[in-house]
């Protein structure tokens, strides 16, 4: 879908600071064209319709007064703001009288006129039109992004069959939902989606990570305690089960809960019914458990290290969503997403990306998947300085910035300890910025660490 642009003709005599002004708009999105002289002017808007026109009151060899009053009967649809170093008073009354829609003395920030152009009605009735056609189009609605706070970018056709799942799956809210992939795919989103979307939309979206729970806290942590059932337990605490009653339980990484937990979880689900340690009332709980992994369940059940009837009572619906290296169409929209966040967040101006970061970017494999190309963009815009994004901005895990020349790992544990491993040797061997890096607990970390007999070096 492409979107609709504003078309801005900048009419003054000093070109650099049209130039300039054309510069920082474009960056914006809009489609910028400049003129330095009355007649150049008149020529331009002879060749293409124009939304506003950015007019100078003093231009050689006619008064921006008289411009002014030409074009709004010539052009009454195309809305004009004037500016002037030297404008009084009287001035800007008559330019108001003469149909100007507002009036910028210089200098003036750009962000004054970037504003002064939102003020437009043109702009605004090409927004609203922009949004309903976006409405129409996107692939989650407007409403629903703001509801998750993020956005689920994607063109492929894997992307639309897994939002079609999740759309299946909120029409269901009874339904047990098993959500697979690699790690930094996105499953929390999708689970969100699936929330956000169903009836259930106003109750409580519980997100656990399953393996960040400390062995000693497990049923306080799921089922609550009374107070007094045990050292430290001050107060009355609701669990996680009593916590997302009526609404939905994302239990991530669900593949490491530890094994006696699985039966008591097993229990809940079925009975729908919990008693907190130290207490002897039942509480009757409804909720949808939505579950996540990125490991081989059959596998793991093989190994006798998960339960084959949780496994059943999880995977009612299946969703699975496939690595962003299977779906390079999503990359470029992805990055161009991360790049007008980023920009945002930080303040910055929406540098223009480069041909040859689109072509490089396209070939890397993406290991960390959209978290790895998330964070690649947020330590660019970080630290770029200049208007235009390049490869050069970018760290890539091989030299060259393409993919390896290896061939592709896909056996899940490898790929997690070769993770692990660079995501430890990029912050030094600090567990706490690895762990966020990977955006996992730091004691899920050092579990896995151990797992994969991974030493931790010190100095």
């Amino acid at each position: 879908m492409a979107k609709m642009k504003l078309r801005v003709l900048i009419l003054d005599d000093e070109t650099d600071f049209a130039d300039e002004l054309k510069e920082f708009l474009v960056l914006r999105d809009f489609e910028v064209y400049t003129a330095n002289t009355p007649g150049e002017g008149f020529e331009s808007l002879r060749r293409r319709p124009y939304d506003l026109m950015i007019l100078d009151i003093r231009l050689p060899g006619m008064s921006g007064l008289d411009i002014l009053i030409q074009v709004r009967k010539l052009y009454p649809s195309m809305e004009v703001i004037i500016i002037s170093g030297h404008g009084d008073m009287d001035t800007v009354i008559q330019a108001m009288r003469d149909g100007a829609i507002d009036y910028l003395r210089k200098p003036f920030r750009h962000i004054d006129i970037q504003l002064a152009i939102e003020r437009t009605e043109k702009y605004l009735k090409l927004y609203r039109q922009f949004r309903e056609i976006q409405d129409q189009h996107s692939l989650i609605s407007s409403e629903l992004e703001r509801m998750i706070d993020r956005n689920f970018i994607g063109e492929s056709r894997p992307i639309r069959q897994v939002l079609e799942l999740a759309s299946t799956a909120a029409k269901y809210p009874n339904t047990n939902v098993l959500i697979t992939g690699e790690s930094g795919t996105g499953k929390e989103i999708i689970a969100r989606i699936i929330h956000y979307a169903s009836e259930q939309r106003n109750h409580t979206f519980c997100a656990v990570n399953s393996s960040a729970v400390s062995d000693s806290l497990l049923e306080s942590e799921f089922f609550g305690h009374v107070k007094g059932s045990f050292t430290g337990a001050i107060n009355d605490k609701k669990g996680y089960f009593e916590v997302a009653n009526g609404g939905t339980l994302f239990l991530d990484e669900i593949a490491d809960m530890p094994f006696a937990l699985q039966a008591k979880l097993l229990r809940a689900i079925e009975e729908k019914k919990i008693k907190k340690v130290g207490g002897n009332e039942e509480i009757q709980v409804e909720f949808r458990i939505i579950a996540a992994t990125n490991h081989n369940v059959e596998n793991l059940i093989e190994s006798r290290q998960f339960r084959l009837d949780l496994f059943h009572r999880l995977n009612t619906l299946t969703i699975n969503i496939p690595p962003l290296r299977e779906r390079p169409e999503d990359i470029e929209p992805l990055l161009r997403y991360f790049v007008n966040f980023f920009a945002g967040k930080l303040n910055k101006a929406i540098p223009k990306i480069s041909s040859q970061l689109t072509e490089t970017i396209k070939e890397y494999d993406f290991p960390g998947n959209v978290r790895e190309l998330r964070n690649m963009v947020e330590r660019a815009m970080i630290f770029c300085n200049t208007q235009t994004l390049s490869p050069i901005d970018f760290q890539f895990s091989d030299k060259k910035g393409g993919k390896s020349t290896k061939a592709i790992v896909l056996n899940l544990e490898e790929q997690e300890q070769n993770m692990i491993l660079a995501a430890l040797n990029e912050c030094g061997y600090n567990q706490v910025m690895a762990a966020k890096m990977l955006g996992i607990s730091r004691d899920s970390l050092i579990r896995r660490m151990k797992k994969f007999n991974i030493k931790i070096m010190k100095e």
